[in-house]
Protein backbone atom coordinates (compact mmCIF):
# COMPACT_ATOMS: atom_id res chain seq x y z
CA UNK A 1 0.00 0.00 0.00
CA UNK A 2 0.72 3.46 -1.02
CA UNK A 3 1.88 5.85 2.35
CA UNK A 4 0.80 9.25 1.97
CA UNK A 5 1.17 12.05 4.62
CA UNK A 6 -1.71 15.05 5.06
CA UNK A 7 1.15 17.05 3.80
CA UNK A 8 1.77 15.31 0.63
CA UNK A 9 1.36 17.60 -2.48
CA UNK A 10 -1.33 15.48 -4.66
CA UNK A 11 -2.45 16.25 -8.09
CA UNK A 12 -4.82 14.80 -10.23
CA UNK A 13 -5.33 15.13 -14.04
CA UNK A 14 -8.57 16.41 -14.78
CA UNK A 15 -8.50 15.40 -18.46
CA UNK A 16 -8.02 11.37 -19.04
CA UNK A 17 -4.43 10.31 -20.20
CA UNK A 18 -3.43 8.48 -23.00
CA UNK A 19 -2.13 5.10 -20.93
CA UNK A 20 0.01 3.69 -23.65
CA UNK A 21 2.69 6.62 -22.67
CA UNK A 22 5.21 5.45 -20.09
CA UNK A 23 6.97 7.33 -17.71
CA UNK A 24 8.87 9.27 -19.99
CA UNK A 25 5.61 10.19 -22.08
CA UNK A 26 3.94 11.09 -18.64
CA UNK A 27 6.77 13.01 -17.45
CA UNK A 28 6.23 15.06 -20.33
CA UNK A 29 2.74 15.49 -20.29
CA UNK A 30 3.30 17.09 -16.04
CA UNK A 31 5.81 19.24 -17.69
CA UNK A 32 3.92 20.47 -20.76
CA UNK A 33 0.40 19.48 -20.05
CA UNK A 34 -0.23 20.32 -15.93
CA UNK A 35 2.67 23.13 -16.08
CA UNK A 36 4.56 21.06 -12.99
CA UNK A 37 8.02 19.85 -12.18
CA UNK A 38 7.29 15.96 -12.03
CA UNK A 39 10.87 15.67 -10.20
CA UNK A 40 9.05 18.06 -7.43
CA UNK A 41 8.25 14.73 -4.90
CA UNK A 42 4.25 15.28 -5.60
CA UNK A 43 2.31 12.55 -6.22
CA UNK A 44 0.75 13.14 -9.85
CA UNK A 45 -2.58 11.04 -10.76
CA UNK A 46 -3.80 9.97 -14.55
CA UNK A 47 -7.48 8.06 -15.07
CA UNK A 48 -7.72 6.26 -18.91
CA UNK A 49 -10.57 7.66 -20.90
CA UNK A 50 -12.69 4.57 -19.76
CA UNK A 51 -12.38 5.37 -16.30
CA UNK A 52 -11.42 1.74 -15.03
CA UNK A 53 -7.74 2.44 -14.49
CA UNK A 54 -5.44 4.92 -12.86
CA UNK A 55 -1.91 5.88 -12.62
CA UNK A 56 0.32 7.59 -10.14
CA UNK A 57 3.61 9.21 -11.05
CA UNK A 58 5.95 10.04 -7.95
CA UNK A 59 9.84 11.34 -7.48
CA UNK A 60 11.06 10.22 -4.82
CA UNK A 61 14.66 11.47 -5.03
CA UNK A 62 16.45 8.90 -7.16
CA UNK A 63 13.98 7.98 -9.65
CA UNK A 64 10.56 7.46 -10.82
CA UNK A 65 7.94 5.23 -9.32
CA UNK A 66 4.59 4.74 -11.91
CA UNK A 67 1.93 2.81 -9.99
CA UNK A 68 -1.21 1.22 -12.11
CA UNK A 69 -4.66 0.24 -10.59
CA UNK A 70 -6.84 -1.41 -12.60
CA UNK A 71 -10.88 -1.69 -11.41
CA UNK A 72 -11.55 -5.97 -12.02
CA UNK A 73 -15.63 -4.25 -11.90
CA UNK A 74 -16.81 -0.81 -12.03
CA UNK A 75 -15.14 2.52 -13.06
CA UNK A 76 -13.82 5.35 -11.15
CA UNK A 77 -16.05 8.23 -10.24
CA UNK A 78 -16.14 11.51 -8.29
CA UNK A 79 -12.87 12.32 -10.63
CA UNK A 80 -12.43 16.45 -10.39
CA UNK A 81 -14.01 18.61 -12.80
CA UNK A 82 -13.58 21.90 -14.06
CA UNK A 83 -10.99 24.31 -16.45
CA UNK A 84 -7.66 23.50 -15.34
CA UNK A 85 -5.98 20.88 -16.35
CA UNK A 86 -4.94 19.71 -12.83
CA UNK A 87 -7.11 19.74 -9.36
CA UNK A 88 -4.74 19.25 -6.03
CA UNK A 89 -6.22 16.53 -3.75
CA UNK A 90 -5.79 15.65 0.09
CA UNK A 91 -4.10 12.17 0.50
CA UNK A 92 -7.49 11.39 2.36
CA UNK A 93 -9.32 11.84 -1.31
CA UNK A 94 -6.78 9.70 -3.07
CA UNK A 95 -6.80 6.83 -0.66
CA UNK A 96 -10.80 6.91 -1.49
CA UNK A 97 -9.84 7.07 -5.00
CA UNK A 98 -7.63 4.08 -4.79
CA UNK A 99 -10.03 1.93 -3.04
CA UNK A 100 -12.65 3.37 -5.72
CA UNK A 101 -14.74 4.37 -2.87
CA UNK A 102 -16.70 7.55 -3.81
CA UNK A 103 -17.70 9.72 -1.33
CA UNK A 104 -21.88 8.71 -1.49
CA UNK A 105 -20.89 5.22 -0.42
CA UNK A 106 -18.85 5.89 2.19
CA UNK A 107 -22.12 8.11 3.89
CA UNK A 108 -24.06 4.37 2.96
CA UNK A 109 -21.43 3.00 4.97
CA UNK A 110 -21.77 5.03 7.77
CA UNK A 111 -25.39 5.98 7.79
Amino acid sequence: MIHLTQNAKIFVAVQPLDFRKQIDGITAYCKHQLNDNPRSGAWFVFRNRSNTMIRLLHYDGSGYWLATKRLSQGRYQGWPEGDQARASIAASDLMRLLKSITCEEQLKRLG
